[in-house]
């Protein structure tokens, strides 16, 4: 589980994308490869990342929050 703040309004799906396309650029990954499946109209939301075994998910998105800290 990961908790991750946009400023996107939850208008018209904005807030999806916008938390498709941050974890995108964490992951070195295209948008379009990161569907919320769950929770498009709520705050807790569930992703869908096609392309990459969820290690290797795991693996960069513990490279980000290093450098991050």
């Amino acid at each position: 589980m990961l908790r991750l703040r946009v400023t996107a309004p939850p208008v018209a799906g904005a807030a999806n994308t916008a938390v498709a396309r941050l974890l995108a650029k964490a992951l070195g990954v295209p948008p379009s490869t990161i569907h919320v499946v769950s929770g498009l109209q709520g705050r807790t939301k569930i992703v869908e990342i096609t392309g990459l075994a969820q290690a290797e998910i795991q693996r960069r998105l513990a490279l980000v929050l290093t450098r991050a800290s």
